[in-house]
């Protein structure tokens, strides 16, 4: 598995150094600069933040807890990575690199983060530094990330063809995900409160909520009617009716991105509208291919949701007229879905080409984050949903759609918060490949 992993990797590396090429040639620069981050302290106060390691750092390198580190990339030289190890003794000291990666780098081990400034290109005008403006080094702020737009735009526009090692990466970070979804569902059926669940998912994914991919939704009852829920209640409700979790996990930088809904009561009707979803959101997994625009399977998604909708008896019109009216989004006001690899909601997803330029989303859907046609390599989301929420609800009411609607049904749904069925799945030169829904048959 190593030397597999080894063989992905420095394909990989190929890759970036490519597009490494590509973007420094257009911007007319000669060197690509990228700090790792850098920590951020609390006001008034000597405790900092949790760390997060810039993306473009971590697309070269598997590190993401080395703030005060630095990659250098000059075209036809080995790239360079000035690695911090401090003296430090009230913390822990970051190991000697080691693994898979480090052949390939000309590693220099510094042990203050000044030190950095002298192994650094000596013009910084010719470089493209990319980063957060904290990370500036030397006198006046010489090496200030200045994040040229000609580099970003191109770099971001091609991190959205994941390559194999991308891939491979992605998979680890989705069993671990699938192992702590599977830990939370057991923790629901026992009897937890969202914050008990959310401590199985935890500790079953190995990782804490620092270094999860994003902050975990783990939702009883109406709470699932709260789109980005993360207060975690103590207690759990009673009765428990339902239970939403949208969490992931991560792996060398990379992220999963998961939601499963359940009903507490396998038998009852709002467990027959998550199976109606769960079929609707395979079907839309399934067109996951090269030549769709992810603008029209958005729409398709409102479609398929509004028909489930008018089949439990909720919408009295016809899926075409819910989704022209507006009616749709009231049920389900998100975007179907969007790219993900190094970041959760990874970059690029309204970009017209790799010079920059924006695809809107469609008009009445402005919370799309992906309206790119999908092409080989993209890996995205797909997480459809269906939610009874108060002021949309009441919003429909004032908007004149009152009659669309059959409010006896809303209100036997309206305790169950909502339903949103969510996997990552890769687009390829053929059928798609699901990468969640593998995992869940792996584990069984």
């Amino acid at each position: 598995m190593t030397q597999d992993i080894a063989a992905l990797y420095a394909g990989h590396l190929d890759v970036l150094k490519q597009r490494a090429d590509t973007a420094l040639e257009r911007a007319g620069l000669d060197h690509l600069v990228v700090p790792s981050g850098t920590l951020h302290y609390q006001v008034f106060d000597d405790r900092d933040y949790p760390y997060a390691v810039n993306p473009q750092f971590k697309a070269w390198l598997p590190l993401v807890r080395n703030p005060g580190s630095w990659l250098v990339y000059t075209p036809g030289q080995r790239p360079k990575l000035v690695y911090l190890q401090p003296h430090d003794y009230w913390h822990v000291v970051p190991e000697a690199p080691s693994g898979y990666w480090p052949e390939h780098f000309d590693v220099v081990v510094i042990r203050s983060a000044d030190e950095a400034q002298r192994h650094l290109p000596k013009n910084a005008t010719r470089c493209a530094i990319l980063g957060e403006p904290q990370s500036a080094l030397g006198q006046y702020g010489a090496f200030k990330p200045d994040n040229p737009p000609a580099v970003v735009d191109y770099l971001e526009y091609q991190r959205a063809y994941k390559t194999p090692y991308e891939i491979a990466m992605m998979r680890e970070a989705t069993r671990r995900g699938v192992r702590a979804h599977r830990a939370a569902e057991r923790a629901f059926r026992a009897g937890a409160s969202e914050f008990g669940i959310h401590l199985a998912y935890c500790q079953a994914a190995g990782q804490d909520s620092t270094e999860l991919p994003y902050g975990n939704i783990v939702a009883l009852n109406e709470h699932g009617a709260v789109l980005h829920y993360t207060e975690l209640g103590r207690l759990p409700p009673k009765p428990v009716r339902s239970f939403l979790i949208d969490a992931g996990a991560s792996h060398a930088g990379y992220a999963c991105d998961i939601t499963r809904t359940y009903s507490a009561d396998a038998s009852d009707e709002f467990q027959s509208m998550i199976d109606a979803v769960d079929v609707a959101q395979q079907k839309l997994c399934a067109d996951v291919r090269a030549g769709t625009d992810y603008k029209q399977l958005h729409l398709d998604a409102h479609l398929a949701l509004a028909a489930v909708l008018k089949d439990f008896g909720v919408l009295k019109v016809s899926p075409e007229e819910a989704l022209a009216k507006g009616v749709s989004a009231a049920f389900f006001p998100h975007g179907l879905g969007h790219g993900i690899g190094l970041q959760v909601h990874d970059v690029a997803g309204f970009a017209a080409s790799d010079a920059g330029g924006r695809i809107e989303p469609p008009d009445g859907h402005p919370f799309l984050r992906l309206t790119r046609v999908l092409e080989p390599g993209m890996v995205v989301t797909i997480e459809p949903g269906v939610y009874f929420i108060d002021m949309l609800l009441e919003k429909l009411r004032q908007d004149g759609h009152a009659d669309a609607v059959d409010w006896s049904r809303v209100d036997a749904f309206r305790p169950y918060g909502g339903i949103r069925i969510e996997d990552d799945v890769v687009c390829t030169d053929d059928a798609p490949v699901n990468l969640t829904r593998e995992e869940f048959a792996n584990l069984g």
